[in-house]
């Protein structure tokens, strides 16, 4: 058995010793920031169906789009493909939710993710379809709406989100994805530091 004070002399030095230990590891372990109530929203993977939380995409620069796959405006897929390549990297996603709204997105979700992907070689992450417009509109798209006070008039309507969760401005089917005014403000937000202080 050891002596009382032998053993609070090494019940001392193994605090004196580990304290600092403690320390490097309380400061790695910065909170991460909460979910905004932006991304606080679940929906199925297109590919398998198999639901996403958004809230993965906190502290991303995000860029919403309605798709389809029969519109004068589908070519746009290679134009968000590139975008989402170009600055994935330093935090923006692109988010694709295929939508019927516009009768022009008539197939299965199989169907469109084969299409996305053998045609434009589609990788930044889709959704299942729903609707994006009026009363049965998906819950973000609602959302969004409410933001900003426009829904999308037609198929490619874009929302550019910042990193903490705000909506920054709406674009229309019509602004194309290499637009400069809408990389412009991609730039400017990838620039917003992250919860943790770095772009």
């Amino acid at each position: 058995m050891k002596h009382p004070s032998i053993a609070l002399r090494s019940a001392w030095l193994a605090s004196v010793l580990l304290a600092p230990l403690a320390g490097l590891a309380a400061a790695g372990d910065a909170p991460a920031a909460p979910c905004p109530a932006t991304l606080q929203h679940t929906f199925d993977r297109l590919q398998d169906e198999k639901p996403q939380s958004l809230c993965q995409y906190n502290g991303k620069v995000l860029l919403v789009v309605n798709t389809a796959s029969y519109c004068g405006f589908t070519g746009q897929y290679k134009g968000l493909e590139a975008l989402h390549a170009r600055y994935q990297e330093r935090g923006l996603v692109v988010l694709g939710f295929p939508s019927n709204d516009f009768a022009q997105e008539t197939g299965s979700n199989q169907d469109i993710a084969a299409f996305c992907e053998n045609t434009f070689g589609v990788k930044f992450p889709m959704f299942t379809k729903g609707s994006v417009t009026g009363a049965q509109a998906n819950p973000l798209f609602r959302q969004l709406a409410q933001q900003t006070g426009q829904s999308p008039q037609w198929n490619f309507h874009k929302y550019l989100i910042g990193r903490d969760g705000r909506v920054l401005k709406s674009y229309s089917s019509l602004t194309a994805p290499d637009s400069r005014s809408l990389v412009q403000d991609i730039e400017r937000l990838l620039q917003a530091p992250t919860a943790g202080g770095k772009p």
